[in-house]
């Protein structure tokens, strides 16, 4: 007597009987490669092309609660302890990038507008914007050295970090007026600054916790300008001795270098570093930013209107 075959499949293959061992799970092409006999691990991609791996809290608009279907992005982490709210992404990565806009106004006349900038991730992911505030006046009359208000926001256009730029003198010669900028997070209250430390002939900052105390420094070249190469702000302790980052300012091209102000900024800093001083390092960007590239931007335009 044959064995009975599947309950209503006749053309199916019998059970296998006492005592014989059933043939392995076929295998679909691509697949998984491993036992036979066992399950692929949790969470396997069956066959498909697994890429980038996904960003995990990336900051995007979170869905309403009438929203059906997929979300297109994720909802923050929840917030960690000593974390100021907005700043949660930080503390997962090591470097960002900061890509200034290009304003066609300033571009082509000259007339200088509010610098705005799109902060992004390694994969060119935006994680903030920023974008400067101030009066027409204080912007075409003082120049790189004009004092600011500057706000960044998140993706769900929460204003997350304020910088605050007053008005001082760049030259070597008036140590008491020196270059400072304070970050916020939240606006409102202070985490830190940084303060220009007075040389000769050498670009120094120090960054600064909220009372003051010098937590990081920064050192720059002797000559602060890209011709045809990226310009390197070193990061180091407060002892000044061994490099954990830096600031790099990436050349962007002869047309842009010359035409605008536009530039593009890279900050590599310790995973575990302080999201506080993350976030005050973003504000020692933009400051060197405004003293060392913007003002070279704004002669090269004066002289392509006028010439």
């Amino acid at each position: 007597m044959s064995a009975p075959g599947y309950p209503g499949s006749p053309n199916h293959p019998p059970y296998p009987q006492p005592g014989q061992s059933a043939p392995p799970y076929p295998v679909p092409a691509g697949g998984y490669l491993g036992d036979p006999n066992q399950g692929p691990p949790p969470g396997f991609n069956m066959g498909y092309n697994q890429g980038q791996p996904p960003v995990m809290y990336q900051p995007g608009p979170a869905p309403g609660p009438d929203f059906v279907g997929q979300p297109m992005g994720i909802s923050p982490a929840p917030t960690p302890v000593g974390v100021p709210p907005g700043l949660e992404y930080l503390t997962q990565i090591d470097q960002i990038l900061i890509h200034q806009k290009v304003e066609l106004l300033e571009a082509f006349i000259g007339f200088e507008t509010n610098n705005q900038y799109e902060i992004k991730n390694s994969l060119g992911q935006k994680i903030y914007k920023a974008k400067e505030k101030n009066d027409c006046c204080t912007r075409n009359c003082c120049g790189s050295l004009r004092s600011f208000d500057m706000k960044i926001k998140d993706n769900m256009d929460r204003e997350v970090i304020r910088l605050i730029r007053p008005f001082r003198c760049v030259s070597c010669w008036c140590p008491c007026c020196l270059q400072e900028m304070e970050v916020q997070a939240p606006p409102g209250t202070t985490i830190g600054f940084v303060k220009q430390d007075w040389h000769p002939f050498l670009p120094k900052f120090s960054i600064q916790g909220p009372d003051g105390e010098t937590v990081l420094r920064l050192k720059g070249p002797c000559f602060a300008c890209n011709c045809c190469g990226d310009v390197v702000f070193e990061l180091t302790g407060k002892d000044g001795e061994q490099p954990i980052g830096r600031i790099s300012k990436q050349w962007s091209g002869l047309l842009k270098e010359v035409f605008t102000d536009t530039d593009n900024f890279g900050i590599q800093f310790p995973m575990d570093l302080d999201v506080k001083m993350k976030a005050v390092l973003m504000g020692a960007c933009f400051l060197i930013d405004f003293m060392f590239f913007e003002k070279v931007g704004e002669a090269n335009q004066r002289s392509s209107v006028f010439s």
